[in-house]
């Protein structure tokens, strides 16, 4: 089982492209298919990987971006460029307080804080939850194909906080990633969008995707063959006129998924600014409803997402465990402050 089999709720990617391999083919080169020539060529590479890299135009013969079809011919030259640039995977460890909510000597359960990475990746190379890890606990493990994020079995945003699991043990992992890839895993967010959804309470199941012209941004194909099946369960907790504060349960675990399907619903989450929630979505524009709004962008400086609660069967006690967190300071006050505005407004 490989880290990138799981599902996640992750960071979008950098447009720029980076070289990682550089490969000239020889010139007795047998004609072989491009993705079983780099399968033999890279380490720990699954033909998935490859294929999706080639898929994603990462990968280039003689300066040509091809399909997985290809075949190498002698001496062709092989370029593999990714959105990250190429880096070692030593983890720095670094002196950063964690938000404990639970441990044990096979799992620990954090409050991860908004604004924090949740491992190193490019620009964001130290202060990470992973750095972190790595200074308060020795020998983690690390899932074939996640090298450098050592207890990792999934991830949030940067700019969502809530809860996370982190394994401690080989066994710990394999359990939770299995869990995490049967879809039994619970995970509750508390999301305020923008506006009142139609329907109180539902469920959005509608492929997620890379944009073709953004990789960074995530959305919605109601064509099966794109993308991958995303499933989020939603329940309205509470309407105020101009937003409302929803609860999402995640069947799927899309990267950017609860971003994307309300994006898709027509109520994106208030300021994201991926998914153009930071700008006033329900309302009028007059001066004192747009600088009360421009207060709580300001107040509240990212998207409105807390991972609240977290389930899962013990990988030692095979009980189901859960854990629940409270909204975090910006959450609450923005929350706080569109109470008072509908009530005197």
């Amino acid at each position: 089982m490989k880290f990138n089999d799981l599902e996640s709720e992750e960071e979008g990617t950098s447009e720029e492209l980076f070289e990682h391999h550089h490969i000239v083919a020889d010139r007795n080169q047998s004609l072989v298919r491009v993705d079983k020539f780099l399968m033999n060529r890279l380490p720990h590479v699954s033909r998935n990987k490859v294929q999706e890299a080639i898929k994603n135009g990462y990968v280039k013969v003689n300066g040509q971006a091809i399909k997985p079809n290809y075949k190498v011919h002698p001496a062709d030259e092989i370029v593999v460029a990714l959105p990250e640039p190429p880096r070692d995977t030593e983890v720095v460890p670094e002196n950063i307080p964690l938000n404990i909510v639970y441990e044990d000597e096979h799992v620990l359960v954090v409050n991860k804080d908004p604004g924090m990475v949740v491992h190193p990746a490019f620009n964001n190379w130290e202060g990470t939850l992973v750095n972190a890890l790595a200074y308060h606990f020795q020998q983690l493990p690390t899932m074939e194909g996640n090298e450098g994020r050592p207890g990792l079995v999934h991830r949030i945003d940067k700019d969502t906080s809530g809860l996370l699991v982190i394994a401690k043990t080989e066994k710990a992992m394999t359990a939770l990633a299995k869990q995490f890839i049967d879809h039994s895993i619970e995970r509750t967010y508390y999301a305020l969008v923008w506006g009142e959804p139609e329907e109180a309470k539902g469920t959005i199941d509608i492929n997620l995707g890379r944009s073709p012209k953004d990789r960074r941004i995530t959305m919605a194909f109601k064509d099966e063959s794109i993308g991958r099946r995303a499933v989020t369960h939603y329940e309205v907790l509470k309407t105020l006129r101009y937003v409302s504060l929803v609860r999402c349960n995640l069947e799927t675990g899309r990267t950017h998924q609860i971003r994307a399907h309300m994006k898709y619903l027509g109520h994106p989450l208030f300021n994201d600014a991926t998914y153009g929630g930071d700008r006033i979505v329900k309302g009028t524009k007059f001066s004192k409803y747009k600088s009360f709004v421009e207060n709580c962008f300001k107040l509240m400086p990212r998207q409105a997402l807390h991972a609240k609660s977290l389930g899962f069967v013990h990988p030692a006690t095979q009980k189901f465990v859960q854990f629940d967190s409270e909204l975090p300071e910006d959450f609450t006050a923005v929350l706080d402050k569109w109470e008072h505005y509908v009530q005197y407004n």
